[in-house]
């Protein structure tokens, strides 16, 4: 049995089959959140407003690749290069940290019960204790203490997940528009008002364009613009020297030289845009927001390399002049009024719906008009873009009847069905059931992500 588990091959299908999946595969994220000290005490963050020390981020940081090697087996190798786990890590604190609020918590018994009644670890049915420490000793490389500890904070998340989607349900013409937009193809008929055919002969005045500008000033304020210069090593030791240096010259560059690193600088960028060459990483943008000019940050690190950042030029949020940014405020001018004509006249076409046809009325008043070949839901259509909102709008449709006015970020749209395909009944009641599940599931999930994303955003 011993020889079987150690197998690769086989110890992928146990583990996979062992995993509790309870948020979607593992995020792609950028520049990792992997801010922290040495010192095991020292804190790393704070989750809503508590630190975290470095121990309870190296315990978060285990228990997920611990889930990464359930999940992915023997493949883990192939995939770890597209994970963030360090990342991860973070996310399974935050969402320990909300169960805790709310008062969740797992019994050793749920905990026992768990792992006993888990397939991966029975043998002819029954749970066997020679079987679960040596699979948690060669396939995981795991303390059967701390891999218990990650099931009770399985079970703890899992009850968070059934909290938070609980009341999540499907009416029966729900699940049968879930299975159309697999199913069923259709064609339209449109009329476009496209911002784009009236914004080119809209050439504003100099008064309209200083008026515009008095009046919005707001929507032209610059946010805080920063610029780094940073180095990257491949050992802790290496980083260690470099701050050593600037911390005698103040200087990143020299300091890099002299330790045979070179530097980058990642050009001017707003502090709440993705760090140019680098990706997206709160955690790093809220340090560097605290930095003065000329100061550096710790050791940073991300993945298997050590970052030291050191802040070149700083610029605080200002509205700029008039004189700076007149091209952009024309353009936003003209890009306002366009909409506004735009949206006149497709109103004009809707009322014209009473005494016209759709085309006919688009026609009349020199719009555009056209008609689509059978499209998906999940398809692009040429020259309209994705077709689920046109999809969408179709759906229900009477035969002749004309859509609500569709706002896109193109322009404004009046839809009908042109032609659609029937869904076989026969085979969506058989299907009915499954797909049902499936799709409950699926918006399950989509629920619990967005809970996940209000949460860190709040932590």
């Amino acid at each position: 049995m011993l020889k079987i588990l150690r197998n690769k091959k086989t110890a992928k299908k146990v583990w996979i089959g062992l995993a509790v999946i309870i948020i979607p595969a593992f995020a792609l994220w950028g520049f990792g959140g992997g801010l922290r000290s040495r010192e095991d005490t020292a804190p790393v963050g704070k989750i809503f407003g508590r630190n975290i020390s470095y121990i309870e981020f190296k315990d978060a940081l285990a228990a997920v690749k611990t889930m990464a090697i359930m999940r992915f087996g023997d493949r883990l190798d192939e995939v770890q290069k597209y994970l963030n786990l360090e990342a991860q890590a973070w996310e399974r604190l935050v969402l320990l940290a909300e169960a805790k609020k709310r008062h969740i918590a797992a019994s050793d018994r749920e905990v026992i019960e768990d792992i006993k009644n888990s397939p991966s670890f029975q043998y002819q049915g029954v749970f066997s204790n020679k079987l679960y420490n040596e699979a948690l000793r060669y396939s995981l490389r795991i303390q059967p203490r701390i891999f218990e500890e990650l099931i009770r904070q399985n079970i703890i998340i899992a009850k968070l997940y059934e909290q938070v989607t609980d009341k999540v349900s499907l009416s029966d013409e729900q699940i049968k528009k879930e299975y159309a937009k697999v199913n069923q193809e259709m064609s339209i008929d449109y009329v476009a008002s496209l911002f784009s055919d009236f914004s080119k002969d809209i050439s504003p005045s100099e008064k309209q364009i200083n008026d515009y500008y008095a009046g919005n000033k707001p929507m032209f304020k610059q946010p805080v613009t920063v610029n780094l210069i940073y180095t990257t090593a491949d050992s802790e030791e290496k980083a260690k020297k470099v701050v050593a240096l600037l911390k005698k010259n103040n200087a990143l560059k020299l300091a890099a030289q002299e330790t045979g690193l070179e530097t980058k600088e990642t050009g001017p960028f707003s502090s709440t845009d993705s760090i140019p060459g680098l990706g997206f990483s709160p955690e790093l943008l809220n340090l560097i927001s605290k930095l003065k000019k000329g100061a550096f940050t710790p050791i940073i690190k991300s993945d298997n390399s050590f970052y030291v950042f050191q802040l070149k030029e700083k610029t605080e949020m200002r509205i700029p002049e008039l004189t700076e940014i007149e091209d952009k405020v024309k353009q936003a001018f003209i890009r306002e009024a366009a909409q506004k004509l735009a949206a006149e006249k497709i109103k004009q076409c809707q009322n014209e719906l009473t005494r016209e046809d759709l085309i006919a009325a688009g026609n009349k008043l020199k719009l555009r008009t056209a008609a689509t070949g059978l499209f998906k839901y999940e398809a692009s259509i040429a020259g309209l873009g994705q077709a689920a909102i046109f999809w969408n709008a179709s759906y229900g449709l009477k035969e002749n009847q004309a859509s609500q006015i569709i706002s896109t970020p193109l322009g404004y749209y009046i839809i009908k069905i042109k032609s659609a395909t029937l869904l076989d009944q026969a085979r969506f009641a058989k299907e009915k059931a499954d797909f049902a599940k499936k799709i409950l599931f699926e918006k399950k999930q989509e629920l619990f992500n967005n809970f996940i994303e209000e949460l860190k955003k709040k932590a």
